[in-house]
């Protein structure tokens, strides 16, 4: 339909500039990718006060912009850079809401309770900053709660907007667990009229759900994988929102999402001790060496070794790693390395477990991005035994590292790992269904018998796992049609109502 779009994303994270989970690397990736496909492709995050001004190379674009909420007017400054890729990055500077120590939540994990004004205004903002420089979108994609109030304002305040009146919305699920439900108290800050606090829009039990509210404006919603997009219209998969996900029928698409192959690229690495590729892999070797090194583990090339990186909460699995993993230690020949943080009880254990397994077991509490890729590199086998997951990219960044991942088979997982098969060799990982220990303890043993016994389809399982095409180009090409679809969608839906005040 179109040729060249003009295209804003709207996203509380992006990488280099502010990250806590995937979505900041997807808002890297993408818009680089829009971009080599020849699209007028803009980013707009808040300048959280993390933010190094300088180090970002950015300056100042809007020295002052008015930003009308509901019922007051409210002053940010704008500071504007170009990200790695060359994509233009404009950051809504408001000191009293972004130059805090956390994101979302404080240090110790506490939500901002003002966070629905945040990011009703963050949004607005960014919407705002279209009309003060003339940019005028094709289309506004916004990104999990914190921005899924841009179709509903688009709807509501600028149907008739001469810069963006035009623009379609698109909704990227990126988690569908996180909400954005908060008091009804905020709801005149905010601004989107009483008469859409309604349970088909913005209401969920007398409080204000900002992710339902997206879902129902938006011209077309996207969930971050296939399987992903099916289990959210189930009842247990969309958390209350499976009734509204199914209402969009063919505007809920999934889109798998992409990894970056320059910053994963095992041959070129600059964080890995030895490169290699699927044609020669003595560097893998020398990797795991030092890996073992690096966690205090016994260096044995034929010992399978078994990685996991994430966040420690319930959603990752990690509380069903805790279960199995000791039985795990005693009854096969392996060892375990462990990175992350999160829940606290989780952290105590996992950060003990190298004391009661001397040279079999490591672990690093916390995130450092050198080991999180040496793992990747150096491990035979990756656990993500996630409960839910939406997309997922380390089982991506495992399969091009070599690395086979033993995953539970559940959205992302499942559409991107392809299942061992013990008669023919074949397959790029381990899966199983059942979220229990019981299932992730079988599941191991079958891959470390597989390792030990039948070297063969281990090594014929890495060379397909690393020849897996997950570029954003596959990625970017989807989001293309679901920007057309979206547009076309507004069309007709425009000729057909419209959401006064």
């Amino acid at each position: 339909m179109h040729g060249k779009l003009n295209i804003l994303i709207v996203s509380s994270e992006m990488y280099p500039y502010a990250k806590v989970g995937g979505l900041g690397d997807v808002v890297s990736s993408l818009p680089a990718t829009l971009k080599k496909f020849g699209h007028d492709v803009r980013v707009v995050i808040p300048r959280y006060g993390s933010i190094d001004i300088e180090k970002s190379a950015a300056s100042v674009r809007l020295e002052s912009m008015g930003v009308w909420m509901g019922n007051m007017e409210e002053w940010c400054a704008v500071f504007e850079t170009k990200s790695p890729a060359d994509v233009p990055v404009y950051m809504i500077e408001h000191t009293h809401y972004f130059d805090r120590e956390g994101l979302y939540h404080d240090n110790a994990m506490n939500d901002y309770d003002d966070n629905p004004r945040r990011f009703a205004f963050f949004t607005r903002a960014a919407l705002q900053l279209c009309k003060d420089i003339g940019f005028k979108p094709d289309i506004v994609h916004a990104n999990d709660w914190q921005t899924a109030l841009a179709p509903a304002y688009l709807k509501v305040w600028h149907w008739n907007d001469p810069v963006l009146g035009g623009a379609a919305s698109l909704l990227t699920i990126h988690n569908v667990a996180y909400q954005g439900i908060y008091s009804k108290e905020h709801y005149d800050y905010i601004g989107l009229g009483w008469q859409n606090f309604n349970p088909e829009a913005l209401e969920t039990y007398g409080q204000v759900n900002f992710l339902k509210g997206g879902i129902h404006f938006a011209d077309v919603v996207t969930a971050v994988s296939p399987t992903f997009s099916k289990e959210i219209t189930s009842a247990h998969g969309g958390f209350g929102l499976a009734p509204y996900l199914s209402n969009k029928g063919e505007n809920l698409m999934g889109i798998l999402n992409g990894i970056d192959y320059e910053t994963w690229d095992p041959s070129k690495d600059p964080n890995l001790p030895a490169h290699f590729s699927s044609k020669n892999m003595k560097g893998k070797r020398d990797c795991k060496a030092h890996l073992q090194k690096s966690f205090d583990l016994n260096v044995d090339e034929n010992v399978a070794l078994i990685g996991a990186i994430g966040r420690f909460v319930d959603q990752k699995g990690f509380n069903l790693i805790a279960e199995a993993i000791e039985g795990i230690l005693n009854d096969m020949h392996v060892q375990f390395v462990i990175l992350g943080s999160g829940e606290s009880g989780l952290q105590e254990y996992f950060g003990n477990l190298p004391v009661r397994y001397s040279g079999r077991a490591g672990s690093y509490i916390g995130f450092d991005a050198q080991r999180a890729h040496l793992i990747e590199a150096g491990c035979d086998f990756f656990l993500m035994p996630s409960l839910f997951e939406p997309c997922g990219l380390n089982q991506m960044y495992s399969m091009r590292y070599g690395t086979l991942p033993v995953v539970r088979a559940t959205g992302g997982l499942e559409d991107t790992v392809l299942q061992y098969n013990e008669a023919t060799g074949e397959g790029t990982g381990f899966k199983f269904s059942e979220p229990n220990a019981w299932a992730l303890y079988y599941t191991v043993g079958l891959a470390v018998a597989t390792y030990y016994d039948r070297p063969a389809h281990i090594k014929k399982m890495k060379k397909m796992a690393m020849s897996m095409d997950f570029s954003w180009e596959k990625s970017a090409n989807k989001y293309v049609e679901a920007y057309n679809k979206a547009i076309a969608h507004k069309r007709i839906t425009d000729k057909h109502s419209r959401y006064y005040w």
